[in-house]
């Protein structure tokens, strides 16, 4: 059966993480995604991000650009804008996350483009946006995290300001910037009209604050840091330690979920205790209630707890990496998958998480730098083998 996006094309100038995730999602449903890298720099820095690079490619690049071809092309030569635009014209979308000035030097616009393409779909994903007083300087997922006030909220409250583990800014953008290209793709259909799509990872970052940008705009509450990676109001809802290691608990917004952990742990006087009985009260008393509740988590195993507790209350192992990812839910979800390498190998990543029932996506290893370039120029552009070789010659591909 025929994948969502089959017969979407998109040109995209990406870079390390946030572009690359959200060209791969694309490209598992079925876009063909044509990679541009520049031939002086050795294309894509994502390629040689260590440990494991080796070759002009690395499991850092090919977990974040799967499905996509590689076209060098070197945009700020005069052959190289040439090419492009040539491509533009045979393509739906242009996509890049590029600094916020880069857009219009080198073109990526919808205003550059539409003469061309009047139904382009032009996206720009940068640090900061292509407005504002920061619009010219490089952005970083970990810039993001302190800019947006994610680390003043992660961590525990005598430590340090401390940063999601994972990129989580990067891809949030990534998984935007999808949904724009792809409601952009939807509006030229209707309408015939392309479209010039400014996001930024500031901007996303601080879109994800959500209700703690809520309470910090129309309240005095001061959002900060909670013990154990507590939950801001709800009460218990948090990591604790067991008897081999760490359980997440959460009793969310509804009083059953306590009265049953209560129950389970023993302890049904707590629910009764005027102190603890409702949510407002756990929260008022947190202090009381979490040192009774810690010593009584001690008592058992993390899995002898799992296996009360699933079902009736809320609850999550702390896995590592390694163990979420053979966790039974995400096998039966095909969350992990292998695709063949010509060079590496049997490769497994992760799968991606859209899924349409009936369809199943198809997995293909990021290309080679360059790896496309005659196929691209010859199938799309109709240029000779000579064509080739001059831009070849003068640094263009």
């Amino acid at each position: 059966m025929t994948l969502p996006l089959e017969g979407i094309r998109i040109l995209a100038p990406t870079q390390l993480g946030s572009g690359p995730y959200g060209t791969t999602l694309l490209g598992d449903l079925g876009a063909e995604i044509i990679k541009i890298e520049n031939p002086s720099t050795r294309g894509d820095e994502a390629r040689r991000v260590p440990p494991y690079a080796k070759d002009d490619d690395s499991l850092y690049y090919q977990s974040i650009n799967r499905n996509t071809k590689s076209l060098t092309l070197n945009l700020q030569s005069e052959e190289g804008q040439r090419i492009f635009r040539k491509l533009v014209s045979v393509s739906d979308a242009v996509f890049n996350n590029l600094r916020g000035d880069q857009s219009d030097k080198l073109g990526l616009t919808y205003a550059a483009l539409k003469d061309i393409n009047p139904r382009i779909v032009c996206c720009s994903l940068s640090g900061f946006g292509r407005t504002g007083p920061r619009s010219m300087e490089p952005g970083y997922d970990f810039l993001f995290q302190a800019y947006s006030g994610f680390m003043s909220v992660t961590g525990e409250p005598d430590g340090p300001p401390t940063r999601c583990g994972i990129s989580i800014i990067d891809f949030a953008g990534g998984l935007l910037s999808m949904g724009a290209i792809a409601i952009g793709l939807l509006r030229a259909k209707q309408t015939g009209e392309g479209s010039d799509i400014d996001l930024s990872l500031m901007d996303t970052a601080v879109s994800t604050l959500s209700y703690f940008a809520a309470w910090a705009l129309n309240s005095d509450y001061k959002p900060g840091r909670t013990r154990d990676s507590g939950h801001a109001t709800l009460v218990p809802s948090q990591n604790f330690p067991s008897k081999d290691g760490w359980i997440v608990v959460m009793c969310m917004n509804k009083e059953k979920f306590w009265q049953r952990l209560c129950d389970i742990l023993g302890r049904p006087d707590l629910k009764e205790n005027p102190q603890f009985r409702t949510i407002p009260d756990r929260y008022k008393n947190r202090e009381e209630l979490i040192p009774i509740l810690k010593e009584l988590f001690k008592e058992k195993t993390t899995e002898e707890w799992l296996t009360l507790l699933r079902g009736n209350v809320p609850c999550a192992p702390v896995n590592s990496v390694g163990e979420a990812l053979v966790d039974p839910q995400i096998l039966a979800r095909d969350m992990v998958i292998e695709v063949m390498h010509p060079k590496l190998g049997k490769l497994r990543e992760v799968g991606s998480p859209i899924k349409f029932i009936g369809l199943d996506p198809v997995y293909k290893p990021a290309a080679p730098l360059g790896g496309n370039n005659e196929e691209i120029l010859r199938n799309l552009l109709n240029l000779s083998g000579s064509e080739i070789e001059d831009l070849r010659r003068i640094g263009a591909i």
